[in-house]
């Protein structure tokens, strides 16, 4: 009997990506595997890509009443409810590191969680990520959002919406940070990127160089620069600050309210934690405990004394804002993975993830 895997559509709002591409889910299906997609209204993919891909359709949501050896496979969260679930599951749960409420969530999963964020090779790296596209997007909005505030001080920003393209993007963001410059002398940020040498990091040095920003103004900062420990007045000195670090274990901080104080002559104006884990005590930008959206994507941060107003920018989907790209990226990576799914109570990356759901569940009967 071939392994059913039933795409799911996305629920969280302005979430368009997707887990799985028409290509992707025609490379399944040309292996041997049964793949059923939902109807979504906000993928960024037609139903008709699918439908011409010959992936048939099912309604939106009917994952709920699908077979319970089919697999469920999406990208973000479920909504938050109370009923049992009794299926396998892959996605991004945010319960693996003791986030707000993870013990409700945690307890709905009666099969098995295979969270996509510890979905590991053989060498503890992660088989699939959104990284680059996160530190690219969270880039062009930090950079975005900078050149509005400089340009329009008074007149708070407003919703931010996907682009077609990248390309698009790019165009966007580098004829707002010239309008900026104008109104600026001529001066352009200065933006410091930590972890600048992973993928996060790397997508956000090569946005702030498609941009037209000097190599001067991008300070690119990584385990050697850190190693001695936050906070760092490096950040305040900067107009922007990007952290593109994934934590699993507690630091110094880069920046606390008090290090923002301390700094009178401070430029800091926008921070962007790409990394965006407000309610984890590994978090090494406490300066912030809000989640912001594209409805509203900054949140200011309280108890400034002095100098420019300071918000943080805490979006958990930023590569949603390029989701073709993003979604083909991640989707390509993870296929292989995929591939080995019929085989996954043997496959290392699948029976090593079913053993740590398996060990994050026991913590709750601890």
């Amino acid at each position: 009997m071939a392994t059913v895997l039933h795409l799911r559509a996305e629920t969280k709002p302005l979430e368009h990506r997707s887990c799985l591409t028409p290509t992707t889910a025609k490379a399944l299906v040309d292996a041997g595997y049964e793949v059923r997609v939902e109807r979504s209204p906000q993928s960024i993919f037609d139903d008709k890509e699918f439908e011409d891909a010959g992936i048939p359709l099912v309604p939106t949501g009917s994952w709920v009443d699908a077979p319970k050896e089919h697999l469920i496979i999406g990208l973000k969260e479920l909504p938050v409810d109370k009923f049992p679930l009794v299926h396998e599951h892959i996605q991004f749960a945010h319960v693996f590191k003791q986030q707000r409420g993870y013990q409700d969530t945690l307890s709905r999963y009666q099969n098995c969680l295979y969270d996509l964020e510890f979905l590991n090779d053989a060498n503890g790296r992660r088989v699939a990520a959104f990284g680059y596209y996160a530190g690219f997007a969270g880039a062009a909005l930090a950079l975005e959002i900078w050149a509005w505030n400089v340009s329009h001080p008074d007149e708070p920003y407003g919703v931010v919406k996907p682009f077609p393209n990248e390309d698009a993007m790019i165009t966007h963001v580098k004829a707002n940070i010239e309008k900026a410059k104008a109104v600026n002398g001529g001066v352009e940020p200065r933006v410091i990127v930590i972890g600048a040498l992973g993928r996060c990091g790397s997508g956000s040095v090569d946005l702030c160089r498609k941009v037209g920003l000097g190599e001067e103004s991008i300070l690119k900062w990584d385990l050697p620069e850190t190693k001695k420990g936050g906070p760092f007045e490096e950040i305040t000195q900067s107009d922007i600050f990007i952290n593109c670090i994934y934590l699993m274990g507690k630091i110094p901080p880069f920046i606390t309210k008090e290090s923002i104080n301390a700094d009178k002559d401070r430029k800091l104006r926008i921070i962007c934690d790409v990394a965006c884990d407000p309610d984890s005590p590994f978090n090494p930008v406490p300066v912030y405990d809000v989640w912001t959206t594209f409805e509203k994507p900054t949140a200011d941060v309280t108890g400034i004394e002095s100098g420019p107003p300071l918000s943080v920018i805490s979006i958990d989907h930023l590569p949603t804002l390029l989701p073709r790209e993003s979604s083909e990226s991640f989707s390509s990576q993870l296929l292989p993975s995929l591939l080995q799914l019929k085989d996954r109570e043997t496959a290392r990356v699948w029976a090593d993830a079913k053993k740590l759901f398996a060990e994050k569940k026991g913590e709750l009967e601890l």
